[in-house]
């Protein structure tokens, strides 16, 4: 089981820390991801940590204002927002698999998903 939270309402240009915590499984073990899901458009990978080295992978529009991180005793991975934008308003949602194979292009990707937390930015 995934539980995400940390969404919220914040102003342009400000930040956001959102948390993934693992229930049942390990998840220093595997890949976990960050997709989002904008009204009327199709769900995006934004980021991914792989489990074993912990190399970690951003979409074009998550590059440099975004960060994936885990934190091992709290069996938890965060994705930190920086310098946020109304296009990033979207239900975020975490997901972890076996490998970092395919997210981000493989829609069947992910074998667990979260309940997913808003975010969202407006002035």
């Amino acid at each position: 089981q995934l539980v995400e939270s940390g969404g919220g309402l914040v102003q342009p240009g400000g930040s956001l820390r959102l948390s993934c915590r693992g229930s049942g499984f390990r998840l220093e073990n595997v890949a976990v991801a960050w997709y989002r899901q904008a009204p009327g458009k199709e769900r995006e990978g934004v980021s991914c940590i792989s489990g074993i080295g912990g190399g970690a992978y951003y979409a074009d529009s998550a590059k440099g204002r975004f960060t994936i991180s885990r934190d091992n005793a709290r069996n938890t991975v965060y994705l930190q927002m920086n310098s946020l934008k109304p296009e990033d308003s979207a239900v975020y949602y975490c997901a972890a698999a076996e490998s970092v194979m395919g997210w981000g292009v493989d829609v069947g990707w992910g074998d667990y998903w979260g309940q997913g937390t808003q975010v969202t930015v407006s002035s």
